[in-house]
Parts: structure tokens; C-alpha cells; sequence
């Protein structure tokens, strides 16, 4: 096992499969060499899901799925679902399908749903049977954006294969481009649907960090970050391996570097997502206590060379303004680029202009504008400061490039929110500007 590569799970495979009968062990041990650290190994039938159990009690690696595919549907009875209970403790195909779900209801697990060219009539059961529940996963999804939106809408995850790698396939790289990646899965479906890589080879746990890759290449990200949300993803739904839930002060996304220094905010945000969840890109940030100097270059220290270090957690970093100085002092010492994320609001909190304060400490800044009036604002960014709060934003962002050489206004795509006049209050400030993508953090 290789423990420097990024740790993967592969949330769907059929290791039972006679084609792994010659080389089972030796597949499953290339996959631990591949940091594809933990597998769950999925039945379709009574006999396959006998066999995967079978398969985990005697791995550590392997977790097992039970259940029947839509081609077994003819399996489905009393006697069936009976032994399937007994095996999850240790007619036609929608009603095996609403059988199953009542079923996962009576045991508490998660569903796994494979749906082909039934989207509708997919939606339908899901909600008839309040899936919604017990949750689960659509795999190897293969539903457009709208059905991807509508699973989404139910809580659901939504899961890839190597496919996604096909140079022909750009819609479901699309609809992947689109999907918050809180909630995406890694699968190989393994012996089919091998990546581009390795097309027309049998398929094998091994080669899922050729899709993983491709996920990191459509969201723009690294493998690691891919790797890190997606395996918090499978412990969440699944509770496959475990996860360091430790709150992190420093934390890598892509190749910069994030400063966690103060939970607090000046804000209440309609949107920010720490008011349902304290994580970004698979990093839990609720801090336990607000850290110090010491504490802030430890955690800096413990982390490899990267483009930039970013102020930036669930809290608006200029509430501590002394230890922003005083650490963005001792990483300029070090040639180390710093930015700041912000909510534009620090002249207000401190009584006094602080930008001087930054010049030759801060290369960049962004800072949250998010409306192109001061009512907008107040209603979506409900700042403690009232309608005075958008007016102070905006005399920030107008001075800011005195002392700051790079100045970008940010705004989150919002339903409703005029992209274009938040980039025209921008132009007029006399500061770049980006679009936000809403529900995508970090």
C-alpha cells in the first residue's frame, strides 16, 4: 500500500465476477497500490450478494453491497428479500424496486440505483417511496442536467465511472461540470466501462484514479482535493473507512494554501454553506478556538511550498487584523504571495481606515460585493452593520488599490442576482471582477 498517493474509494465494483476468479487477490492488492484504499464490492443477485459478503468479511478493504439488479427482478420475493435482510444484519422490476427501498427503510442503509434511459419513472418511485430518507447514490449516472438537479433535490450522490474519460463523452463531462462536488461518487463498475486508458481491458479497481483524474481535470482542481471530498463523500453516505475530522487551521486546495483564523463573520450570508455544514472541498473547518500566531505558523510549517497562502475560512479574516499583519509579515519574509478573501466590511468593524495598514503585506485581495445595490445586499449578505454596510463595501473596494496590487470584486451567481450589474459596479469602482459559482465553495 502506498501511503504518499491520495486515498480513493471505489464506491462500485463487481469483485465476485468470474473474471477475477484467476486473480482476485492480485487485483485487489494493486488497487491498495494505487491508493485506492477502501472498495465496496456490490451484489446483483442473491448469489453475488452472498459472495461479496463473503468477500468482505474476509478483506478489511472490502465493504459489501446487497441486492438485485433490474435484470434479476424475477428473483424478487418473500424468501429474497428475507435473506437479503438477514444478509445486509450481518414481479416485475418497479415493484422489486419499491420492495427494495421499503426494504432499506426497515434496515437503515443507503440505495444504490442504477438507472437506464428511466429517468422518469426513477424520480417517481424514489419519491413515492420517500428514498429520500434513507438516501443513497445514483451510479454510473447517466441522466442529464435536469435529472441530475432533481436527484440532487433529494439529498442524493451521484456517482462516474471511467467513462466520463471517452473523448466523445463531453455531455456527461458536462452534466459533471455542473454537479456540486459535495456530492459525487468514484466508481469503476469494474469488470466494465475500463477508462479511456485502458479500453477494451477488463476493468479493475486499479484504474480509478484514471476517472479521478479526469473529475479533477472538468472542476478544476488537483487529484488530491478530488480524492479528499470524494472519500468524505463515501464515509458519509456509506461509512466506509474513517476520516480525520480534526478542524484545520491551514488547508491545501488546488495549489494555494487557506488560513482558518476566526469562525466570526460581519455577515450572515442567505448562502454560506456553514450554516449547513462547516466543510469546504472535504476540509472541516469549525474551528474549536481561534488560533494563534504560534499556532497559525505551525500549521503553515507542516505544509509543502505552494503558489500562495490565502486568508480565508468560514469568517471574515480582518476581524483579526493583527494576526493577519503579523503572519502575512512573516510569509512575505519567506517570499510567500498572500491574499485575502473578505467581506469588504473591516473599516467598519475597526472605526478607521485599514487598508494602509496591508500595503506591502497583502499582494491581492477579493472581496465579496455579491449585489449591485445596497438593499440586495442587506437582503442576501444581512450585514450586523444595515444598509450603511454596502456603501463602506464599496468605499473599500474604490481605495483598496492604493495599497493592494491586485483588487477583484466577487459576486456568487445567485437565482436572481444581476451578474451583469454586480460587473458593472466593479468596472465602476475601478476593480476587476469574477463570477462565484453558487453552491461550488473553494
Amino acid at each position: 500500500m502506498n501511503e504518499n498517493l491520495p486515498v480513493l474509494i471505489d464506491t462500485h465494483a463487481h469483485l465476485d465476477h468470474s473474471q477475477y476468479d484467476p486473480d482476485r487477490e492480485a487485483v485487489i492488492r494493486a488497487a491498495l497500490d494505487q491508493g485506492v484504499r477502501y472498495l465496496l464490492s456490490v451484489g446483483c443477485d442473491l448469489a453475488s450478494s452472498r459472495a461479496n459478503v463473503a468477500l468482505a468479511q474476509a478483506h478489511p478493504q472490502l465493504y459489501a453491497a446487497v441486492g438485485i439488479h433490474p435484470h434479476d427482478a424475477r428473483e424478487v420475493n418473500e424468501t429474497a428479500m428475507a435473506e437479503l435482510k438477514q444478509l445486509i444484519g450481518q414481479s416485475s422490476k418497479r415493484l422489486a424496486f419499491r420492495r427494495q427501498i421499503q426494504l432499506a427503510h426497515e434496515v437503515d442503509r443507503p440505495i444504490i440505483v442504477h438507472d437506464r434511459d428511466a429517468h422518469d419513472e426513477v424520480l417517481q418511485i424514489l419519491r413515492e417511496e420517500r428514498a429520500a430518507e434513507v438516501g443513497g447514490v445514483l451510479h454510473c449516472f447517466s441522466g442529464d442536467a435536469a435529472m441530475a438537479q432533481s436527484c440532487l433535490e433529494l439529498g442524493f450522490y451521484l456517482s462516474f465511472p471511467g467513462t466520463i474519460t471517452y473523448p466523445k463523452n463531453d455531455a456527461a463531462r458536462e452534466v459533471l461540470r455542473g454537479i456540486p462536488l459535495d456530492r459525487l461518487l468514484l466508481e469503476t463498475d469494474c469488470p466494465y466501462l475500463s477508462p479511456q486508458k485502458f479500453r477494451g481491458k477488463r476493468n479493475q479497481p486499479a484504474y480509478l484514479p484514471e476517472t479521478a483524474a479526469m473529475v479533477a481535470e472538468v472542476k478544476g482542481l488537483t487529484v488530491a482535493d478530488v480524492a479528499r471530498i470524494t472519500t468524505l463523500n463515501a464515509h458519509r453516505l456509506f461509512g466506509i473507512g474513517q476520516i480525520d475530522q480534526t478542524a484545520k487551521i491551514a488547508y491545501r486546495i488546488r495549489n494555494s494554501l487557506y488560513l482558518n483564523i476566526t469562525n466570526r463573520c460581519t455577515n450572515a450570508c442567505t448562502f454560506c454553506a456553514k450554516f449547513k455544514d462547516f466543510t469546504v472541498k472535504g476540509h472541516p473547518l469549525k474551528l474549536e478556538h481561534e488560533p494563534s500566531f504560534e499556532e497559525v505558523i505551525q500549521a503553515v510549517g507542516t505544509n509543502p511550498p505552494v503558489a500562495e497562502v490565502v486568508f480565508c475560512g468560514f469568517g471574515e479574516p480582518l476581524l483579526r487584523l493583527e494576526l493577519v499583519k503579523q503572519v502575512a509579515a512573516w510569509l512575505h519574509e519567506r517570499g510567500v504571495k498572500v491574499r485575502i478573501n473578505s467581506d469588504g466590511q473591516a473599516n467598519l468593524v475597526h472605526g478607521r481606515d485599514i487598508l494602509p495598514e496591508l500595503a506591502g503585506l497583502i499582494d491581492a485581495i477579493s472581496v465579496s460585493l455579491n449585489a449591485p445595490d445596497a438593499e440586495t445586499y442587506q437582503k442576501i449578505c444581512r450585514s450586523k452593520f444595515g444598509q450603511e454596510s454596502y456603501q463602506a463595501l464599496k468605499d473599500f473596494l474604490r481605495a483598496a488599490p492604493q495599497h493592494i496590487p491586485q483588487v477583484t470584486a466577487t459576486a456568487v451567481t445567485l437565482p436572481g442576482i444581476d451578474i451583469d450589474a454586480c460587473r458593472q459596479v466593479a468596472k465602476e469602482l475601478g476593480v476587476a471582477f469574477r463570477e462565484r459559482e453558487y453552491n461550488e465553495v473553494g
